[in-house]
């Protein structure tokens, strides 16, 4: 990790000398006007990807495969595997998840969670697409990996196995961190497209503008959903080291496109300049059948170490999902989780446009036309329409530019997956445990916590803390053991629940 953290502390000094010759070759008064606080702070050159989702092939590209900073676009990965719970039955939209202390104490934008306190899987996901919070999202990860370390590292895990090869994740919400969540334009529209071929029931989710969490109204910074017609997501992104960034999914009755776009110097130039993208190459999609396979993953996804609950029904029959395919054939119905309405679509005007947190002081904006064409069928295809395809093999990178991504790719993220688990300890009976962490101390933590919230129910139990190792991963696993029938622990288990606390029962 060492060796990580001293390439990013070259890369970011680079930064900083190049940034220093730029502000001695100016004027003093623009250097002055340059150096007063703006919401932009420093804006890296521009990234940008277009790719037809059909075919896979490249439409537009700027810098397609320099390192970028992606901010709140980690969450689109957080959610592809908060959507693999779900899809696996590990979780359901009205799971409650615990709120820690840790969570709660994220700086904004946040949902403003009480430690104690539980959010359900449905709100959770509504408040990571509209308010990027970023509370909500370290919610997640401990609830699914046991702590946001452990959570990165699946998420770095999974980047690789969709082929994101240049992308490495250490926070599960994008926040500013040493070393930093470090992307490509290119591999974040392999994500924007992956996370749709996978999961089309949960993707509609990204066509949120807003929802109601108690008696608030939370709106969302996706400003061209409901404006650009097509657009049905995804995600928007900002720090002061990566600018405005967007990921953005596009759908019409007959052409499918992904595009990113990083390093705005606002909101507004950010969006102008996808709004232009749109424009431009839409029409030059592929208007057939698909051609291109699916973006999946090329090795099988890991297996968390809990038994997954009883399949639960999928909701009602929504609204139908129509699925292109690589061969004319009938649409294929699939079931929709509790899709949004489909917004009204309007022409984009872009001058109403306006910064998605702060504008940049003399920011210059993207030429774009006024207004967007559009090819227009005789009804709207529906906005949870898929088709989505890999994109093809990157070109050669020089060597300078690929040691500079190898740099800030832990070589440690991806460790031995033959390593078999530690020696168990000696437990005769059953047991329940409550989760797995990458921490002891965390695990003997949420050990006293249960206990002290639960003594009658754990009042006979014996807690203790087991070392494993999974996927290359060391965890420890907080259990309590003592119990002498399966009723008594799943009893035990059961109660638990009940207060919002995850835990399953096996055998000691």
């Amino acid at each position: 990790m060492n060796s990580v953290w001293m390439g990013h502390r070259k890369t970011w000094a680079l930064i900083g000398i190049v940034a220093s010759v730029a502000v001695a070759v100016v004027s003093p008064a623009e250097a002055a006007r340059k150096a007063k606080p703006s919401g932009g702070g420093y804006s890296p050159l521009s990234a940008s990807i277009v790719v037809d989702a059909k075919t896979g092939k490249i439409l537009q590209g700027e810098n397609v495969d320099e390192p970028r900073i992606p901010a709140s676009l980690t969450k689109v990965m957080s959610l592809y595997l908060l959507f693999e719970q779900l899809e696996r039955g590990r979780m359901r939209g009205d799971t409650p998840l615990t709120v820690s202390a840790y969570a709660a104490s994220q700086p904004p934008t946040k949902l403003g969670l009480r430690p104690g306190s539980t959010i359900e899987v449905d709100d959770a996901i509504k408040a990571m697409v509209t308010l990027s919070a970023n509370d909500v999202s370290v919610v997640v990860a401990e609830n699914i990996a046991g702590s946001e370390d452990a959570f990165a590292r699946m998420m770095t895990r999974k980047a690789k196995e969709l082929g994101m090869s240049s992308t490495a994740f250490y926070n599960p919400h994008g926040l500013a961190h040493e070393p930093p969540n470090i992307t490509t334009a290119r591999d974040l529209s392999i994500l924007g497209r992956a996370i749709q071929d996978r999961f089309p029931r949960y993707f509609a989710y990204f066509q949120t503008q807003s929802f109601q969490y108690g008696k608030r109204t939370i709106r969302g910074h996706n400003r061209l959903l409901g404006k650009v017609e097509g657009v049905d997501g995804i995600k928007t992104g900002y720090t002061r080291l990566s600018g405005f960034n967007l990921l953005t999914s596009v759908n019409t009755d007959s052409r499918s496109i992904v595009a990113v776009v990083l390093g705005g110097r606002s909101g507004a130039s950010r969006d102008q300049k996808m709004a232009g993208l749109i424009q431009s190459h839409l029409p030059r999609a592929y208007a057939g059948a698909r051609m291109a396979p699916s973006v999946v993953e090329n090795q099988p996804a890991m297996v968390a170490e809990a038994p997954a609950p009883r399949p639960v029904e999928p909701a009602p029959l929504a609204a139908p999902v129509r699925v292109a395919s690589a061969t004319p054939q009938a649409p294929v119905i699939a079931q929709a989780s509790t899709p949004p309405t489909a917004p009204e679509r309007k022409p984009l005007d872009l001058n109403t446009l306006r910064p998605v947190v702060a504008s940049a002081a003399g920011a210059s904006s993207t030429t774009t036309p006024s207004s967007v064409r559009w090819q227009k069928g005789p009804e709207p295809l529906p906005l949870n329409a898929q088709a989505y395809a890999a994109l093809p093999a990157p070109a050669q990178i020089p060597a300078s530019q690929k040691a500079a991504l190898q740099a800030k790719i832990d070589p440690k993220a991806e460790a031995s997956k033959g390593e078999a688990a530690e020696p168990k300890k000696t437990v005769s009976g059953w047991v329940i445990q409550l989760g797995a962490t990458d921490d002891e101390a965390k695990a003997k933590a949420m050990l006293d916590t249960a206990r002290g919230r639960f003594g009658k129910v754990l009042a006979k139990a014996s807690p203790f803390t087991e070392k494993v190792t999974v996927d290359g991963s060391v965890l420890y696993r907080a259990r309590f053991s003592g119990f002498s029938e399966s009723n008594d622990a799943a009893n035990a288990c059961k109660q638990l629940k009940k207060s919002g606390v995850n835990c399953f029962a096996a055998r000691g």
